[in-house]
């Protein structure tokens, strides 16, 4: 089973609304070589709690190397990007699997093993949203398997058809991509 080692990106990448964390900046909990100060103590997010990377889950991930080292942060929780035909108005909404990058290696995202990955998920009609610093900066990559010209797409956020939001709740995915808003959690 993996384990987080000495990786801390997630810390530093991922927003944590419950303790005013922005995406991008380390969290003020996080302790250099020790960790979090908060994990498994009261006062510690239950979004902290349960949040996995999808390193760590290993989840189709064999190949992948572990976050520190590749410089983004795979996140197991999905969103959707709305895309727009520029002829007709038509707005669709594509699932997406979440890459937080370090604004430090901004072309990680272009790393062969995570680009496998990607184009595992287009047979399931997935892309991939890598997110930089706000929910805002962020860029689409279609895998060649989902664009007409078989090539490698890179959207930016201020791309005309890509209409720019922020991460979206799990009531709003749920409704865009087509399952019931509600749901039961059994123990």
């Amino acid at each position: 089973m993996r384990q987080c080692g000495d990786c801390q990106l997630c810390c530093k990448l991922l927003p944590v609304p419950p303790l005013r964390k922005k995406a991008g900046e380390r969290c003020r909990h996080q302790k250099f070589g020790k960790g979090c100060a908060l994990y498994h103590r009261a006062g510690m997010p239950p979004e902290c709690a349960i949040w996995n990377c999808r390193w760590l889950v290993n989840d189709d991930a064999a190949d992948l190397s572990r976050p520190d080292r590749s410089h983004y942060v795979i996140d197991l929780m999905p969103d959707y990007i709305t895309l727009q035909n520029d002829g007709d108005g038509y707005q669709q909404h594509i699932q997406v699997v979440q890459i937080w990058c370090d604004p430090k290696h901004p072309d990680a995202h272009r790393d062969p093993h995570l680009r496998a990955y990607l184009s595992r998920r287009s047979d399931e009609g997935i892309v991939g949203l890598v997110r930089y610093g706000t929910a805002l900066e962020a860029i689409t990559i279609i895998p060649p398997q989902m664009a007409p010209d078989d090539q490698w797409h890179e959207l930016n956020s201020n791309a005309c058809n890509v209409k720019q939001e922020q991460q979206h709740s799990l009531t709003d995915l749920m409704e865009a991509m087509g399952a019931p808003a509600r749901m039961a959690v059994t123990p």
